[in-house]
């Protein structure tokens, strides 16, 4: 498991993006997956997932996000999260004295063995937003407004 995805993908590999919220937090958990297999052909998940925290909401997504690729009977998975923190805690490279968040943790490490080729990255919030916009929508929230660049200003003065 890396923080970013460089390497070609096999032309088996499956394209997941996962992503989970609390509301408030703590509080309702929703989590949002999109599955892409190698077809092209897309699979969409929401659900709710009890209560806790957002760090809790992350790692229930991916847990998730791999139960449904197991079912699907996919066998290589590059994964996306726009939660640093899930990444980091996966892959080992931080840990919590947080029992429940580590037993999640511990739980995505042994479910994501089960694959014979699975990596986790991270990426930025705005492009995470199909699963962002399923996790929030299963709580009853809108979508996330679009990030809305400024257009640069010219140099002439009037």
């Amino acid at each position: 498991m890396t923080s970013r995805a460089t390497t070609p993908l096999p032309p088996d590999c499956w394209l997941i993006h996962c992503d989970g919220t609390a509301l408030p937090n703590p509080g309702r958990i929703g989590v949002g997956v999109v599955l892409r297999a190698p077809d092209g052909s897309e699979h969409r998940i929401s659900r709710t997932q009890g209560n806790g925290c957002n760090n809790e909401a992350e790692a229930c997504a991916l847990l998730l996000a791999l139960a449904e690729a197991q079912h699907l009977g996919a066998q290589c998975l590059r994964l996306y999260s726009d939660s640093d923190v899930l990444v980091q805690h996966v892959a080992g490279t931080a840990h919590t004295a947080v029992p429940r968040l580590a037993a999640l943790f511990a739980e995505a490490r042994d479910a994501l063995a089960q694959f014979r080729h699975a990596e986790l990255h991270w990426l930025p919030r705005h492009r995470n937003g199909d699963a962002d916009t399923l996790a929030r929508a299963v709580l009853g929230l809108p979508p996330k407004a679009k990030r809305v660049s400024k257009a640069p200003r010219s140099g002439r003065r009037r």
